[in-house]
């Protein structure tokens, strides 16, 4: 696995502490409820005491489950998302608890050692088992990519490079078919097709749906099927044009989300089901004789290129060559 995707260290031993944690704090908490209960506060009644042993158990049951985790974080998810669950739930009810009078504040104090100052790095676990498991069976998966500019042919049987050795292309890589600014990309590529060809460069399609699939009728929506395209659902020729997996910001920032807003309800595309890994960021280069003339890298997912403007940048090119 490539290593950019593989759990770093710090992840374990967070976890492993929040173990050790858990069961210390269970044990504690199973063998002296009194003392615990009059540090936080609490009437150490009978049924107080008992409760909080209830308590203890639990908590210590959590220990077990982190170091489990520890072994493998991106493995084991699952017990790290009960886990901040729980963290975020508890001080949900310790809120309620204390506007009721029922709990005194100085249960704050196990508030943030048990649940508060483990929410970042928790979360961060869980963003990056979702990378992770996004990458796996992918061109992602390995460091170095193979070259799949011979493996992978278009819709009409033929090869990019067949196809750049002829004319300069505009090889737009496509999030998701269900992504809406996959669809606004579409409506821009479609409004400005006529400029686009003018300067001489042709357009072919790079999206993670399969050819077989219902994937493809995004294009026949933007009346763009007769354009040739190409099926990576393992993102073999995304790796090999330097297209990475998105990081949160870039697939999940206030910016994505408001872009989002506008072309899905304002602009009509609408969204889709997810088809294909969702994680992929999308691009746009020019391609001509084995060499990238130009392109556009995306910052983030709702990023919107202007494709006439990059296609005449071929016009230029071709005039500074002949120059």
């Amino acid at each position: 696995m490539n290593s950019n995707y593989e759990p770093r260290p710090w992840m374990k031993s967070t976890l492993a502490l929040a173990g050790v944690y858990n069961l210390v704090w269970g044990a504690v908490a199973v063998l002296f409820p009194s003392a615990m209960l009059g540090w936080l506060g609490i009437n150490e009644t009978g049924v107080a005491v008992s409760f909080w042993q209830c308590i203890g158990m639990i908590v210590g049951v959590y220990g077990v489950g982190y170091a489990i985790a520890a072994a493998s974080p991106y493995r084991h998810w699952p017990i790290t998302l009960v886990g901040l669950l729980g963290k975020i739930l508890g001080p949900v009810g310790f809120l309620f608890a204390v506007s009721k009078g029922d709990l005194p504040t100085a249960m704050f104090r196990t508030i943030l050692l048990n649940d508060l100052i483990w929410w970042i790095p928790f979360a961060v676990i869980l963003w990056g088992a979702a990378r992770h498991a996004h990458a796996v069976q992918s061109a992602h998966e390995e460091p170095e990519a193979d070259d799949p500019m011979r493996d992978l042919l278009t819709n009409t049987g033929k090869r990019l490079d067949e196809l750049a050795d002829v004319a300069p292309q505009m090889v737009v890589f496509l999030r998701h078919a269900g992504c809406t600014f996959c669809r606004q990309a579409l409506a821009d590529i479609a409004a400005g097709r006529h400029q686009i060809e003018a300067t001489g460069c042709e357009i072919v399609f790079v999206h993670l749906g399969k050819e077989e699939d219902d994937s493809i009728q995004v294009f026949r929506r933007y009346k763009l099927d007769d354009l040739p395209r190409i099926s990576d659902p393992t993102c073999r020729l995304y790796r090999q044009f330097g297209l990475d997996l998105g990081g949160f910001t870039e697939l999940f920032g206030l910016r994505v989300w408001l872009r989002g807003l506008l072309f899905g309800i304002v602009n009509g595309h609408g969204i889709g089901a997810v088809k294909g890994n969702s994680f992929q960021m999308p691009g746009v280069y020019l391609y001509h004789c084995g060499v990238i003339l130009g392109g556009f890298r995306h910052n983030v997912a709702s990023d919107r290129p202007d494709y006439v403007e990059l296609a005449q940048q071929v016009e230029m090119t071709e005039r500074a060559v002949a120059g």
